[in-house]
């Protein structure tokens, strides 16, 4: 089955990207992977209390990935599957996008305060070596919007 990759972070974009793979896999047959990557930076602390505080990351995440995978059952009937890796972002999705070869498409969302953001800048730069298409959300796109082009 093709997988449509998602990531999932803090920023405003990831829900029109959540939306948009979630639509999408719903009416291709596809599903929905999302990735949640935890940067090192967050456990530069000693050893315990890194643990401490990757745990708490995790926890976070598992309730973040929650609400957007009840909304992709109960409305797009998609179950999601979640991966939390931990390193840099963009290393990390590209390395999810090698390790898992079900994933066919990659789902960014494009920032919404002035410019493409972060990981739709890198990826972009990165994009003739992927296996597989990059498909840029605009983060203020309406849901209505959504709903049609998907």
């Amino acid at each position: 089955m093709r997988k449509f990759l998602v990531v999932l972070d803090d920023s405003k974009e990831c829900l029109n990207a959540m939306r948009f793979a979630a639509m999408r896999a719903a009416r291709t047959g596809g599903g929905v992977e999302v990735l949640a990557v935890i940067p090192p930076e967050e456990f530069n602390h000693w050893i315990g209390v890194g643990d401490i505080m990757r745990g708490e990351a995790r926890e976070r995440i598992h309730a973040h990935f929650e609400v957007f995978a009840k909304w992709m059952r109960d409305k797009q009937g998609v179950d999601p599957e979640l991966v939390i890796r931990e390193g840099e972002p963009v290393k990390e999705i590209i390395a999810q996008v090698q390790d898992d070869p079900e994933v066919g498409v990659l789902v960014l969302g494009a920032g919404t305060d002035g410019g493409p953001g972060p990981l739709v800048t890198e990826l972009s730069r990165n994009s003739g070596s992927l296996p597989m298409p990059i498909t840029i959300v605009p983060g203020d796109m309406s849901k209505e919007r959504l709903e049609a082009i998907s």
